[in-house]
């Protein structure tokens, strides 16, 4: 029986850490966890909370997930929209979803985020 999600990995091109460390760490606020070291040569980051896990490999063959997407439950979801669209990050709204407040998110490589904060909170 499955219980939950241990982690969501994402691709990233090769070379690009500092690009994700500078959207995973420092726009969305998740902490890197260091790779294990035989996992490390690969390339990539780990960005990791409490409740959180994403993980960026390198793909040789990169294309975004311009469709798929993970979506991460937010709070103050107006803020944090700004602070990404300050930074230069792409947004998209979408349709309203009954009982969130929801925006799509563009990595720096292109993959989507749906970032969704529930209504009346």
């Amino acid at each position: 029986m499955i219980r939950s999600i241990e982690h969501v990995q994402l691709a990233m091109p090769a070379g690009e850490e500092e690009a994700a460390r500078g959207f995973y760490r420092d726009l969305l606020g998740l902490s890197e966890r260091p790779k294990p070291d035989h996992l490390a040569a690969r390339g990539g980051c780990w960005f990791e909370s409490d409740t959180v896990k994403i993980h960026l490999g390198v793909e040789q063959d990169f294309r975004p997930a311009r469709k798929a997407h993970l979506a991460l439950l937010v709070s103050e979801l107006s803020a944090l929209a700004r602070t990404l669209s300050d930074a230069g990050v792409e947004l998209v709204d979408d349709e309203p979803l009954d009982g969130y407040h929801r925006v799509y998110a563009y990595d720096p490589f292109g993959n989507r985020l749906e970032l969704m904060e529930p209504t009346g909170v």
